[in-house]
């Protein structure tokens, strides 16, 4: 069998066997999972001429990047819901606008202060500094430095997000190489940047904007991005590194800068499928893989829900490391130290999600200055103590009582999604814990945690709630029964300095590979983690591919 590298793959069919009975299909590859990393996975090994088989439990491709018509004539954002850490290198590579791809940037956001005014960023640097200045002129002299400071973060991460993290304990020439270049990469900084760094990759968020602002409303309406899809608070150590990886994406080359994709978030998964099938790439929906086959040491293939059984020299999971391990493997098949690693493994849902279909456009008092803010993200979010109080709440395996929240109305930007004269909006919320500690999540308690979140959205918009027709409501079982994500944790593994890079997602397996030959992981749970990035898809597909170009070359 011939093995193309780069370029455009051709069409191929699956081979039958022989020894397998010639009605039990062969293909080069199965991705189980068709969410956006799997199917970026799918797309590059099919554009490498392999044949790729993607199989999806639910009817429809995505994962937590679909669009869903739940209530008539309105669009939802179902999961994930804005757009920003998408690799710029995957689009162009994929031509991902030609399949579809659209993404419309907005930069404005916006809090209202109980105890002041109300905290603006826009896409006018000058205006956003007079907006600071109303807290202190300290802050706003602060801000630009702060901003320096973090894209000084994000120049060293980001040419680590589509490398695969060298082994430390490995004397491989590869492995070595990349740990001189990322030596070279921490002493370039200089000493005191060195220094600046370290800490701040294992500080706390609060210790962090601590170090640069006086206002507390202010380090409140920045810092809440450090605590989303994370079981952990604005003081506990770590949340810096995860405010930092709110910040490091772009839109159109605008770092930091976050975008609406038109026709809801199922667009990107659309795109990056359609260019997978343009490779060859076959996709099944309704097809629940309940098994992984393995003979020794080696997989063959999958067994679905059904019974089927379908052969591949290689397997690829795009599904968070414990549901691959703990649910499609037999457990005389694991080495029992394999299987306590992965259930080590910190993966605690804390977020939740309301979804809701407006009869018009809500107000917000605190905008009235500013109006073209409700084209951006609105929080509640009034001061540090406030975050902390809600995480305290988390802690005791209840919803916050008071939430940190997150709005955005794409509908202003993207009327596609909505009936004209309505508009639909994503709510994002922490914390919402996946193990309550009064039992599971049920209706009543879905419908105690949406008063909670409705009650917060009060403090800023006297009408939201007059104006909703229809709720979803989801929880982080929800997310776990529908999207199939272990406690339904948004980043398929919280971001904490233990699980980051050659840690993740355990020692030993940061380069994609598993302990069984032909089987390899591609999704969030690997390095460089969570968010709709495509990193992990596509550095997985690169290290099938450098596999099989050796086994060719032997």
């Amino acid at each position: 069998m011939s093995i193309q590298y780069g370029g455009r793959g051709r069409r191929r069919s699956p081979k039958p066997l022989k020894n397998w009975g010639e009605s039990v299909a062969l293909y080069d590859v199965i991705v189980i999972g068709g969410g956006h990393n799997g199917l970026t996975t799918a797309a590059y090994l099919a554009r490498a001429g392999l044949s790729v088989l993607v199989l999806e439990r639910r009817p429809f491709i995505g994962g937590a990047a679909v669009s869903e018509e739940l209530y008539p004539g309105f669009t939802y954002s179902t999961c994930s819901y804005v757009l920003s850490l998408l690799r710029p290198e995957i689009i162009r590579d994929l031509d991902l606008p030609r399949f579809g791809l659209q993404v419309i940037p907005y930069d404005y956001t916006s809090a209202g202060n109980p105890d002041g005014p109300p905290i603006f960023f826009t896409p006018d640097h000058d205006r956003t500094r007079r907006f600071i200045e109303r807290h202190s002129h300290r802050d706003a002299d602060a801000y630009d430095e702060y901003a320096q400071a973090l894209t000084r973060q994000c120049r060293l991460i980001k040419p680590m997000l589509m490398m695969t993290p060298p082994d430390p304990t490995s004397l491989r020439p590869r492995d070595l190489r990349g740990l001189l270049k990322l030596a070279r990469g921490m002493t370039d900084l200089g000493e005191e940047t060195l220094c600046e760094t370290l800490r701040f990759w294992t500080m706390s968020c609060q210790d962090f904007l601590d170090d640069w602002f006086e206002t507390d409303a202010l380090k409140a309406f920045i810092g809440g991005s450090a605590i989303v899809g994370t079981a952990l608070g604005i003081r506990s150590p770590g949340t810096a590194y995860v405010l930092l990886h709110h910040y490091m994406g772009d839109v159109d080359g605008q770092v930091g800068a976050w975008g609406f994709v038109k026709g809801a978030m199922g667009g990107v998964s659309k795109a990056i499928a359609g260019a997978a099938q343009s490779f060859g790439c076959q996709i099944r929906v309704d097809a629940p893989v309940s098994r992984i086959l393995v003979r020794g040491n080696r997989v063959e293939g999958v067994v679905l829900a059904s019974g089927e059984e379908i052969r591949a020299r290689m397997v690829v999971s795009n599904l968070d490391v414990k549901h691959t391990f703990l649910k499609l493997f037999e457990r005389k098949e694991l080495d029992p130290d394999l299987v306590e690693r992965v259930e080590r493994f910190k993966i605690r849902g804390s977020s939740g999600k309301l979804n809701v279909a407006l009869d018009g456009l809500p107000t917000f008092p605190h905008m009235a200055e500013e109006p073209r803010a409700i084209r951006g993200t609105i929080y509640v979010a009034p001061s540090m103590d406030y975050l902390e109080r809600a995480y305290d709440d988390a802690k005791q395996g209840r919803w916050s009582a008071r939430p940190w929240v997150e709005i955005e109305i794409p509908s202003v930007v993207d009327p596609t999604l909505a009936p004209p004269g309505k508009h639909m909006a994503s709510v994002f919320v922490q914390y919402a814990p996946s193990q309550l500690a009064d039992g599971p999540w049920d209706d009543a308690k879905r419908a105690g945690f949406a008063e909670s979140v409705l009650s917060a959205i009060d403090t800023i918009s006297p009408d939201f709630r007059k104006l909703i027709l229809h709720k979803q409501v989801r929880s982080p079982q929800d997310i776990e029964d529908i999207v199939g994500i272990t406690e339904g944790n948004i980043f398929h593994g919280e971001l904490t300095f233990d699980q980051l890079f050659f840690n993740r997602p355990l020692p030993g397996m940061a380069q994609y590979r598993t302990p069984f030959r032909g089987f390899y992981l591609c999704g969030s749970s690997t390095h460089p983690g969570g968010g709709v990035m495509a990193a992990p898809g596509a550095n997985a597909a690169r290290e099938i591919l450098i596999d099989l170009k050796r086994r060719v070359a032997a």
